[in-house]
């Protein structure tokens, strides 16, 4: 999936339509615009009324052995396909080979191309950063099922499901995805990093400073290897 060129000038729109009643879609997926975001009426509709407060940059939630000596960051989205198979796909080899064994240290970075895509990051942050990375897991694993609703009721109870497997009540996810200071800072978050490694389409990876492009598990496998190595591990 790739970034327009509008996109981190407008996030701030994105975030704000996330809050209102008619986000907007731009990506490769069929499903129409949703009519309704996930937050409860009357907060979502107070939180859209006014502008995002300022917004700041959120610490990166690690995964692995802080000491690993590579670190491997992937900027993805939650409503990216190519996103998707690269978690169901190559994930598990990832954390089994490289992240368990104390080699890597992995850190995920949303990207949101539209404002569904910002429900689902908000929601993945709604549990603490203990639960982020299985909540990310079943917003990948799922993505079919959840991404196929036709409107945007569909979607909420879609993703309040997932929210359920993981412990989250009804009133934590409303609180959640009303609260406009989390928005502001997922989305000051995204531009931020985004801009500064110059990122142009998702699923892309920062391996030990190195930019990678998406690629079969061979390649990527052979980039670490190499960077392992290369730090005398």
């Amino acid at each position: 999936m790739t970034l327009s060129r509008s996109l981190f000038a407008t996030a701030a729109a994105v975030a704000l339509s996330a809050l209102s009643f008619a986000p907007a879609f731009a990506q490769e997926t069929a499903t129409p615009a949703p009519a309704q975001a996930p937050a409860g009426e009357a907060a979502a509709a107070s939180a859209a009324s006014d502008q995002l407060p300022e917004g700041k940059v959120l610490p990166d939630i690690v995964l692995g052995k802080e000491d690993a000596p590579v670190t491997m960051i992937e900027y993805a989205s939650f409503t990216c396909s190519h996103c998707r198979d690269f978690h169901n796909e190559n994930f598990a080899k990832l954390k089994s080979e490289y992240i368990d064994t104390g080699k890597v240290k992995f850190i995920q970075r949303d990207v949101y191309f539209d404002a569904v895509g910002l429900w689902a990051g908000v929601l993945a942050r709604c549990g603490g950063d203990d639960k982020y990375y299985a909540v990310s897991d079943m917003l990948f694993e799922e993505q079919q099922t959840w991404l196929a609703a036709k409107t945007g009721d569909e979607i909420a109870a879609n993703l309040r499901k997932i929210g359920a497997k993981a412990g989250m009540t009804p009133e934590q996810l409303d609180a959640c995805w009303a609260d406009k200071q989390t928005v502001a800072n997922l989305v000051t978050t995204f531009q931020k990093n985004a801009g500064d490694d110059k990122i142009e389409g998702t699923p892309t990876f920062i391996i030990a400073g190195e930019k990678v492009n998406n690629q079969p598990w061979e390649g990527l496998k052979k980039v670490l290897d190499d960077k392992i190595a290369a730090a005398g591990k």
